[in-house]
């Protein structure tokens, strides 16, 4: 009865306050999604950035000649940690290691095999994006004790800097990777849900993506559990990176609850474990994470807020399994909501402003927007395939019926504008087309290669040149356009020139899911080969 009370009133208040029913329609004719141009040359690319935010020890398979080794002395002074923190990315035009993106960023990476597998290897690339997905998930099983059911803590951040810091630290300094001299401290937290159900979602994912590999398939599981468990602990509900001047300025968390919902879906995929859905769907998680509320804001999908693409991979649990009770009336809620957001993404809606030039604001007019845009436009794509999949030719806004080509419109118009349908008439992808940004805001891109090494402040002189960058970072997204569709190609000002890995995950997603080679649409099943028949159980209920 309380679920069906919560179940009611969430239902309302979204329809009140959005107008719009969705309902399914099962007839007409499959959509074929139209041919699009060029995805597949701008994927190598954006994979290609991965490779430059390597940080380590690179090997012989270093696939960017303007890159070496580095970091190799992160977390040395650790005694928990055998070898130190040595490995994963850095985040964007700094040295520093933000592990909260950087999970999320391997989720989304694990997330884009999982459907596109064949199309990964109709590209040539799925060897790579494994590489990179394994190189992050190596370092995340180095950030907690995941040979352990049970951990007390987590590292949070590799380097950094305090606001207005002028001692030399990531910020400060313009240096190389390779050239790092200064102190790179590394951040604890004893709590922190939402970085550590952010992390089991990453390893959860990654262990499908590996299920090739059974004993590291089974490594990352345990991994994911155990961080999970920690996660969940009623003694740990604070959010990481509160109070923490090192990360509070950077990717300040604003709430778990939507982590408890990523998390617990993830590890449901990789698990097979009832509990874990019965935790994804929970009224209770739905209300504290504000699932059903139609704000805005709660709609943009990002390293923040992972509400609607926990949603989103709900649903293809309804949609593809067709469960009963207990879980089909909340995972039909998700659905419902899943729509709304989709209708609330299109220009006729108005349920956010768009640019002159076609670029849908979903930072709310702030800068650094194109990170959205590319995430809004994988939901699409891939939502737009999942009804495909289970032979629904569309959805409703309101009361009038769209196909899906209305949804794969929207998100090839968003890449589109990134790759040069813009009014600069730029691609906003570093290395794509003949026009892109050569003043880009990264040290290592904009540092020539004459064998000097350059001290914290004598690699200001790069870093203000007005010339451009000696070394193209191949695939990066920036930060984009303002909400004029202006655009300053200025190395100084990472509002508009600096890429990020959160970024590029979702550029990386929306661009396989719009190419056309290895067929159109998701891998159906795999994402289920450990999913048991989805009967009531007597497993034990997660707390």
């Amino acid at each position: 009865m309380r679920q069906n009370k919560y179940l009611c009133v969430f239902i309302v208040i979204a329809l009140a306050v959005v107008g719009l029913p969705i309902t399914e329609a099962n007839s007409e004719p499959k959509h074929k999604p139209s041919s699009p141009d060029n995805y597949a040359a701008a994927l190598h690319k954006a994979l290609l950035f991965f490779d430059a935010q390597k940080s380590g020890k690179l090997g012989k398979k270093n696939r960017i000649p303007w890159r070496g080794d580095s970091g190799l002395q992160d977390g040395s002074g650790l005694t928990e940690v055998k070898g130190g923190l040595v490995g994963g990315y850095y985040d964007g035009g700094d040295n520093a290691k933000f592990h909260f993106p950087m999970a999320y960023s391997v989720t989304m990476l694990s997330w884009s095999v999982i459907e596109y597998k064949h199309k990964y290897r109709a590209n040539g690339e799925y060897n790579h994006v494994r590489d990179l997905i394994k190189w992050g998930s190596d370092y995340l099983l180095l950030t907690f004790n995941s040979s352990s059911p049970k951990i007390h803590q987590i590292y949070t951040q590799v380097g950094g800097s305090q606001p207005g810091s002028t001692t030399p630290d990531d910020h400060f300094c313009w240096q190389r990777p390779e050239d790092m001299g200064y102190p790179r401290p590394v951040q604890t937290t004893t709590s922190g849900p939402d970085l550590a159900a952010e992390m089991a979602a990453a390893l959860a994912a990654t262990s499908i993506v590996f299920r090739d590999n059974h004993a590291y398939s089974k490594k990352l599981v345990e991994g994911a559990k155990s961080v999970f468990a920690f996660a969940r602990d009623p003694g740990r509900r604070a959010r990481y990176s509160t109070r923490n001047p090192f990360i509070e300025p950077y990717y300040n968390s604003t709430g778990y609850y939507d982590e408890y919902i990523w998390g617990a879906a993830w590890l449901f995929y990789a698990t097979g474990n009832h509990s874990y859905l019965s935790l994804a769907i929970n009224p209770g998680l739905a209300k504290n994470s504000r699932a059903f509320n139609m704000t805005p804001d709660l709609r943009v999908f990002s390293w923040d807020n992972k509400l609607p693409a926990a949603m989103l991979i709900l649903t293809r649990v309804g949609l593809f399994l067709k469960p009963g009770y207990p879980y089909e009336d909340m995972l039909n809620t998700h659905h419902n909501i899943t729509g709304l957001t989709m209708c609330s993404y299109l220009r006729r809606n108005k349920g956010f402003n768009w640019t002159r030039g076609g670029m849908i604001e979903l930072n709310r007019g702030r800068p650094q927007n194109l990170q959205y845009i590319a995430n809004a436009a994988f939901l699409a794509s891939v939502y737009a395939d999942y009804l495909n999949a289970t032979g629904l030719p569309g959805w409703y806004c309101g009361h009038t019926f769209l196909p899906l080509s209305v949804l794969k419109d929207f998100a090839t118009s968003q890449i589109n504008y990134i790759l040069g349908a813009n009014p600069s008439k730029m691609s906003y992808v570093v290395g794509y087309g003949t026009k892109f940004p050569r003043h880009v805001h990264h040290r290592g891109a904009s540092i020539p290669r004459d064998k000097t090494r350059y001290s914290c402040r004598g690699g200001w002189k790069w870093r203000d040149t007005s010339t451009p960058n000696p070394n193209i970072v191949t695939g990066a997204m920036v930060a984009g356009p303002y909400p004029s569709d202006e655009f300053k190609d200025v190395r100084t000002n990472y509002t508009y020139t600096e890429p990020t890995l959160a970024g590029n995950a979702g550029l990386v997603a929306a661009l396989v899911s719009l190419t056309t080679s290895g067929s159109v649409g998701v891998d159906k099943n795999s994402i289920f080969a450990a999913v048991p028949t989805l009967y009531p159980t007597n497993s034990p209920p997660l707390q």
